[in-house]
């Protein structure tokens, strides 16, 4: 890697703010259960164009899935970056064929966070707040700039 890509690249998450994205995670999983609809209404009333990408969405499948897989990849980007960068690239792409711009692509990452902070309630703390906030500016970064290299 060269001195360029270096200063392209997106480092590790710290150990700490990976913990403690995992723990608000947990908790949000715990008080808040699925989260699915709360992430979407928010996503519709923020952005109304997406909502018509969902009209043969009648069960919420297709909404769970895709939470589902925006929490995998956030698993993988603060631990072991197996997957996430590649699959984040895909789905920028994906979504752009059906004009989803990456901007609006990257603030679902950052309606996920509001979500789980008020699933978590009093629970939430200070660390939490850091990690998810330093963690959706790499997470941003990545997906407006998908030639960055993950670096893991």
């Amino acid at each position: 890697m060269t001195l360029t890509m270096l200063s392209e690249a997106i480092m590790r998450t710290d150990p700490k703010d990976a913990d403690a994205i995992e723990t608000s995670l947990e908790i949000a999983a715990e008080r808040g259960g699925d989260l699915t609809p709360v992430v979407y209404e928010r996503l519709f009333e923020r952005q109304p164009a997406m909502k018509l990408l969902f009209w043969r969405d009648t069960t919420n499948a297709i909404r769970g899935e895709m939470l589902m897989r925006t929490f995998e990849a956030i698993l993988d980007f603060i631990r072991d970056r197996q997957f996430a960068d590649h699959l984040i690239k895909t789905e920028v792409v994906n979504h752009a064929g059906y004009d989803v711009p990456p901007d609006v692509f990257a603030t679902f990452f950052g309606l996920v966070a509001e979500v789980v902070e008020e699933a978590c309630g009093p629970e939430w703390t200070p660390a939490m707040a850091g990690a998810w906030r330093r963690t959706l500016v790499d997470l941003d970064s990545f997906v407006v700039h998908p030639d960055r290299v993950a670096v893991g």
